[in-house]
């Protein structure tokens, strides 16, 4: 088992004490929307909502009413409705009233009394199991239309596995009847997921694939692996959400290959957003927010990749909060274009990973022939981060192949320091191919940023600060051309080591020399 495996193995009862009180979860959501919506009343088609009986059979055929009469709203009065998979049709709205819980039930590995049939994976070969599949889920639509999910209601994953490197989980996450995701949409247009809690949402909360113009708005999602995936999908805005995701990713825009095509991620917005990983799972939904242990570094981050085949394009996040999680992670690793992103407006806390890392690699996940990707204009202005790890950020593509034209500006970031004068020695390993995360290279000779294989970098008004004195440079730069630094504030030691640089320029900082360099160099000053 990997070191991540190992630590949410050790922290899952933690977790599911918090979650196994669906009154609880449900009871603090707030007030309450107004009279029902028209509609349909799952009620009237046989739902019991007494947490024990079966209700999905009822449900979709409340749903399927629905459909039949050209759309409408299926509503779910207060209770919680026992549910194995929801099925969703075209132009039909699922309206969870305040007290409404859909509970994920456990599956008993005997026909019908379990979750649908996966499916075949189109993409298999590329990414893992969960990306591949989308029936096996609590509530799913494929191939959709002007479809709808809305609350203040709760969607509890009791009954789902959140994949098969967890200890709690079943050792067949394949297995008969066995679902793994509270919302899966595939192909689907016109998409609304908006005021509703996810508790325990399994292996993704949600996964949206090949999915255009979907708004999500105002979630709570508290959960036990990946909060919200958009997976090839296009023009989606995702705004005013809350993200609890101790074990994995909060927010993470992937562009793999389970279409069967590459399908890039683009013109996509995040915004107003909190993100964390430093709660127990159900105590966000709950109001209580207990914390994890000082020794727990959550997740909960924003990603793009590490599926890549697709690429993302045209991206903002901007005017979001991170707590005690991980930093911003931009990753291209399978041969994919990433390009135009812009974010802005940043205030991070206690990250036990540095606020930035982006990375071009070349695993080359995905179809023979396909050549490195690019990983290009990119700009990061007005961040706030406080008590990050030792760790840089980093900036990193492969040789031959280097991240280019990254602008970032107006940026303060306070680093735990304490690096020795060994560790600002070191040359890490290129790791070309290794998963990527910001210990891919181990302990970095950097306090403020590494970056290597990289063209036109601009960076002015940082400042870097650390807790305690720290012997390695500010800045770490290899094999990069065209880098520009102004007025930079940095601790006192190193500002500067520069291995193969060229068209360097450094001017306008406190007590940095001006200094411009055309040719090209190693140095260190």
């Amino acid at each position: 088992m990997d070191r991540r495996g190992l630590v949410l193995g050790g922290l899952v009862g933690v977790g599911a004490m918090a979650s196994d009180h669906p009154a609880r979860a449900a009871g603090k959501a707030g007030p309450a929307v107004g009279a029902p919506p028209r509609g349909v009343n799952v009620r009237d088609f046989g739902a019991r909502a007494d947490g024990a009986t079966i209700d999905s059979p009822a449900i979709n055929k409340a749903i399927d009413h629905a459909a039949a009469l050209g759309g409408g709203t299926v509503y779910f009065p207060a209770g919680t409705y026992a549910c194995y998979t929801i099925r969703l049709k075209s132009k039909v709205t699922l309206h969870l009233d305040q007290g409404a819980v859909i509970l994920a039930a456990e599956p008993t590995g005997v026909a019908p009394n379990g979750y649908d049939d996966p499916g075949p994976g189109a993409g298999n070969a590329y990414q893992d199991y969960g990306h591949s599949h989308w029936a096996n889920s609590l509530i799913f639509g494929e191939g959709l239309n002007d479809i709808a999910i809305t609350g203040p209601g709760l969607i509890w994953g009791r009954g789902l596995t959140r994949g098969h490197r967890f200890a709690d989980d079943p050792p067949d996450v394949s297995g008969p009847g066995v679902g793994d995701k509270a919302i899966a949409l595939k192909n689907c247009r016109n998409v609304l997921l908006r005021d509703f809690k996810i508790l325990r949402g399994g292996w993704f909360a949600l996964l949206a694939t090949g999915v255009d113009n979907m708004t999500i708005d105002n979630l709570i999602v508290d959960t036990n692996r990946d909060g919200l995936d958009i997976d090839c999908c296009r023009n989606v805005r995702v705004t005013n959400c809350t993200i609890n995701s101790p074990w994995d990713d909060g927010i993470c825009p992937k562009s793999s290959f389970a279409l069967g095509y590459a399908r890039p991620t683009e013109n996509l917005t995040i915004s107003d957003c909190y993100l964390t990983g430093n709660y127990e799972m159900g105590s966000v939904v709950d109001g209580s927010w207990k914390t994890m242990p000082a020794s727990f570094h959550g997740y909960g981050r924003i990603k793009l990749g590490t599926e890549s085949n697709g690429g993302f394009k045209n991206v903002t996040i901007t005017n979001c909060v991170f707590d005690h999680c991980y930093g911003i992670a931009l990753e291209t690793m399978d041969g994919a274009l990433t390009e135009d992103i812009a974010i802005s407006n940043i205030t991070m806390r206690g990250l036990g990973f540095p606020p930035l890392f982006l990375r071009l690699g070349s695993r080359m996940r995905g179809p023979a022939g396909v050549p490195v990707g690019k990983l290009r204009r990119i700009t990061i202005q007005n961040i706030v981060s406080y008590g990050a790890t030792p760790q840089p950020s980093i900036i990193a593509g492969v040789a031959g192949h280097p991240v280019e034209d990254v602008k970032i500006s107006d940026v303060y970031f306070h680093q735990l320091g304490g690096g020795s004068s060994e560790l600002a020695k070191r040359n890490p390993p290129e790791a070309d191919k290794a998963y990527p995360d910001p210990d891919m290279f181990g302990d970095l000779p950097a306090t403020g940023f590494f970056i290597r294989h990289a063209r036109n970098i601009e960076m002015s008004n940082v400042e870097i600060v650390t807790e305690t004195a720290d012997a390695r440079p500010a800045f770490w730069l290899n094999d990069v051309v065209e880098a520009d630094f102004f007025r930079l504030r940095l601790p006192k030691g190193p500002s500067f080591h520069l291995d193969q640089v060229s068209a360097f320029r450094s001017f306008g900082s406190r007590w940095i020399e001006d200094r411009r360099f055309d040719e090209t160099v190693s140095q260190t000053f």
